[in-house]
């Protein structure tokens, strides 16, 4: 017994399951790029490189951070 109709709704599923993974993969690269121009030095860096220099960046700020509130704790009136 030939099933075209199952062939059919494979290929169908198939078409559906590259079409989700292109826009996914369309939105990580949006992402990536956003990424690139918030990080110094991140836009011409590889996504791997990239994720390496976010953490050094997010470590760099949150100590600025901890400087600043020492700082204003200390010339608190």
């Amino acid at each position: 017994m030939d099933c075209n109709g199952c062939k059919d709704v494979d290929r169908v599923k198939i078409q559906r399951k590259i079409r989700r993974s292109k826009v996914i993969r369309g939105s990580v690269r949006m992402k990536v790029k956003k990424l690139q121009r918030l990080i110094p030095g991140g836009r011409s860096a590889e996504p791997d490189r990239l994720f390496l220099m976010t953490a050094d960046y997010i470590l760099h700020l949150k100590s600025q951070l901890n400087v600043l509130r020492a700082l204003s704790q200390a010339y608190k009136p």
